[in-house]
């Protein structure tokens, strides 16, 4: 066997918006009609700040734009216009069907770890052409939303595997936050958000044209820069 079969992840551990399916668009256009439909003016600003929150945090920020609804009332609209914006094209992110497919083959497990509702976690999944997701985590099985660690920790308790030997995959600070702080090892795909400070172990810039040996060579080299006290050095220039 050689090292890098050897330093296979135990688990692969996905976010979903952003890093499988560019959904972000999607949820920018249904703040703006929801905003629009009650007399006031969404900003793109007011938008970034919300990609990798939970929506919760994006229902508070949403009334006080003048939404005069029920926290839940907007997380369920929300989903709804997203899945309904996803059913007429799904936003693949470069690389990530491939790489999905590339480790359900490999028998590696696989879960879902998304602070969008489970109903819309589920939708997208269904889109992927095989069960890809041995677990789906969403905002409404965990109490503490991301950054907190819970959903990754959650994600690799109902996997069975050990957290640090599984790699997370994420593209915004909040997420990999959680994931860093759950004890994965963090890839971080840059996209809407800058992830320089983010302290993730490894920054691509796309996930197109990746593979295992690409998710084991991280695994490993995260693993010796823990033990010697760092954290794995930023590949972009070399991507």
């Amino acid at each position: 066997m050689s090292p890098v079969t050897a330093l296979l992840p135990a688990a692969v551990l996905w976010d979903m918006d952003g890093t499988i399916v560019d959904t972000e668009p999607y949820w920018m256009l249904a703040q703006e009609r929801l905003v629009e439909s009650f007399g006031g003016t969404w900003t793109h600003e007011a938008a970034m700040t919300l990609v990798g929150s939970g929506l919760d945090r994006s229902a508070a920020i949403l009334q006080e734009f003048g939404v005069r609804m029920e926290s839940d009332a907007i997380i369920q609209l929300l989903s709804s216009e997203v899945m309904e914006q996803i059913s007429h094209q799904v936003p693949w992110r470069p690389g990530a069907l491939e790489l999905l497919t590339a480790v359900h083959e490999s028998g590696i497990p696989q879960a879902l770890v998304t602070m969008s509702i489970g109903r819309m976690a589920h939708h997208v999944a269904d889109y992927i052409p095989f069960p890809a997701f041995a677990t789906v985590v969403s905002a409404d099985v965990v109490t503490e939303m991301k950054p907190h660690p819970e959903a990754y920790l959650t994600a690799a308790s109902l996997l069975g595997v050990d957290v640090t030997r599984s790699v997370a995959i994420e593209d915004s600070v909040t997420g990999v936050t959680s994931a860093v702080a759950s004890g994965a090892v963090v890839i971080g795909v840059q996209h809407l958000l800058n992830l320089d400070d983010s302290g993730a172990d490894r920054i691509w810039t796309t996930l197109d044209g990746r593979g295992l040996d690409d998710l084991a060579a991280v695994l490993a080299d995260a693993r010796s820069a823990r033990t010697a006290g760092g954290r794995v050095a930023d590949e972009r220039a070399a991507s």
